[in-house]
């Protein structure tokens, strides 16, 4: 059960949230979150339906949503990457399908090379694509040594390339790794190899019958929300949201 709060994209879970077990029950109501609430993207986070308040520091809340978005990942339970506006996003194994579909990036790695020829990914995403695909998953600091990207300017190439290829659903956040003393380094693998049972579903699905569920999703959690709302959170056109809606 959820309810929404204060007029506000924030919902609360009726149920206690303590568990990973629980996180995955909430991500699975919801279809698709952020980890923390994000200005101008009216969608729930998870860290308000585990604290059950807006953040007011690193508290113990952002703490275990902090080890989930690394465990659940890791563990096949939930996307997790930046998708959302570039930011900490999850997509349940319901949705992912609906969403990999939309993009059109259900596709084996042979592909990458036909992708950057059609301009579709720039070539720094091509070649974290293809290493990624010859070396299974890498941490950060492996993965800039693989494509030549271990200097200051080759850091700023690979944060920009890499939030390319998490927007399109071609990377999936994979747990973490201790590769040096200080923070441990994301992992990253790709989302094909990570959820192929999703991504064999998405082939079986439309562009047109995925941004219909995704948009009725949506309008089931924000009753009121307008298809321009729907248009601007997913990066389409009031067109394309009308169409969806069925309006």
């Amino acid at each position: 059960m959820l309810r929404h709060t204060d007029g506000k994209h924030e919902i609360r879970s009726l149920a206690r949230i303590r568990t990973a077990v629980d996180a995955v029950r909430f991500l699975d109501t919801v279809g698709f979150c952020v980890l923390f609430p994000v200005k101008n993207v009216p969608l729930a986070s998870l860290y308000y339906a585990v604290a059950k308040h807006r953040p007011i520091g690193w508290d113990k809340y952002a703490q275990l949503i902090w080890k989930w978005k690394d465990e659940l990942p890791k563990k096949r339970r939930a996307f997790y990457g930046k998708y959302f506006k570039s930011r900490g996003s999850f997509l349940s194994l319901k949705f992912l399908p609906y969403f990999l579909a939309l993009h059109g990036m259900a596709v084996p790695a042979s592909d990458a090379e036909e992708f950057y020829k059609a301009g579709h990914i720039s070539h720094d995403a091509l070649e974290l694509w293809q290493a990624l695909a010859k070396h299974e998953p890498l941490a950060t600091l492996e993965l800039r040594h693989a494509c030549k990207m271990e200097t200051q300017a080759g850091n700023k190439r690979f944060k920009k390339a890499m939030l390319e290829l998490q927007g399109l659903l071609i990377v999936t956040h994979s747990g973490t790794e201790q590769e040096t003393d200080a923070w441990a380094s994301n992992r990253f693998d790709l989302v094909t190899r990570s959820f192929p049972v999703q991504a064999a579903q998405a082939c079986k699905i439309s562009v047109d019958d995925a941004r219909t569920a995704i948009a009725v999703e949506y309008r089931t959690l924000y009753p009121s929300a307008s298809p321009a709302q729907i248009a601007r959170l997913f990066g389409w056109t009031k067109a394309q949201a009308v169409i969806a809606l069925a309006l």
